[in-house]
């Protein structure tokens, strides 16, 4: 099972010197399977480019795709109108989440209605259907998906995808338990390869008036990893105001309590097995 990032900045995309190395783009990852199936993980603006990379590669046959949305803020969906699979007479995607698949739809639609964009949700070409995961998970193909709520206004969730002893588990939105490690996401997380976790702020930013925003930082991140006892954390959803060089440093401080910590970052590729990822092309963080 592969991951590949595509957009890791939380709020809203950035175009500057100083991110370019992270990237701007907002939320979106993708989970290959062994058997060639790939799962999207949100919508954000790294969903254009991914879109434009699934047809520059795709074979024979129709593309079929599964997008699984943590939650729909902007930050999550923006990117969706700008997916060039939509367009597609021969492709299949299916949507995901934990809403009901109306509602689902009908955010879905209003996201792409008057007057916000030219074409509607429901006159794309592709092919789509609608779907919940709940608390019992479902199976597709050889991937077990499991939903997990997490502390973020208005409401997200932490996935599970895992196939052959391998699992990723994205928690890219939500909030620190008071004085405490989430003790439900570290049981969801417990043993898993990959962990990509909110790295908002800092722990200072977070003190100093940033309570009930729904997010965390790269503390509470090393120590949920620790106490889920996973092979690597993955630092995500990164400070639109954070440099390069700030989460970079992020990434330093984690380590020094969870030493396998690394920074997300737009193009970063890993291969997942039961005993942690492997990265395929430079990590931005170790140099």
């Amino acid at each position: 099972m592969d991951v590949q990032f595509w957009g890791v900045r939380g709020t809203f995309p950035v175009a500057r010197r100083p991110a370019s190395r992270i990237g701007g783009n907002t939320p979106c990852a993708a989970v290959t399977s062994g058997a060639g199936d790939v799962f999207i993980i949100d919508a954000g603006t790294g969903i254009r480019t991914l879109g434009d990379a699934l047809i520059a590669g795709r074979k024979t046959g129709p593309l079929r795709l599964s997008l699984i949305f943590t939650h729909f803020h902007l930050d999550h969906v923006q990117g969706l109108p700008f997916f060039a699979p939509l367009l597609l007479v021969d492709a299949e995607i299916r949507f995901y989440s934990a809403l009901d698949p109306e509602d689902m739809k009908g955010y879905l639609g209003r996201l792409m209605g008057k007057p916000y964009f030219p074409m509607p949700f429901d006159r794309t070409p592709a092919a789509k259907s609608f779907h919940k995961i709940d608390g019992a998970g479902i199976g597709i193909g050889s991937v077990r998906i499991s939903a997990c709520p997490l502390h973020h206004p208005q409401g997200s969730v932490a996935y599970r995808l895992e196939e052959d002893g391998a699992a990723v588990v994205f928690a890219t939105d939500t909030e620190p338990v008071a004085d405490r490690v989430d003790e439900r996401l570290a049981e969801f997380a417990k043993g898993a390869s990959c962990l990509v976790y909110d790295a908002m702020f800092t722990p200072e930013e977070y003190v100093s008036g940033r309570q009930g925003w729904g997010h965390s930082t790269w503390l509470e991140g090393a120590k949920l990893a620790k106490a889920a006892g996973v092979s690597n954390l993955i630092l995500s959803h990164f400070n639109p105001d954070h440099s390069d060089r700030v989460i970079l440093g992020l990434a330093r401080r984690a380590r020094g309590i969870f030493p396998a910590t690394t920074c997300a970052r737009e193009g970063l590729r890993l291969t997942l097995t039961p005993n942690g990822p492997t990265a395929r092309g430079r990590e931005a963080d170790r140099s």
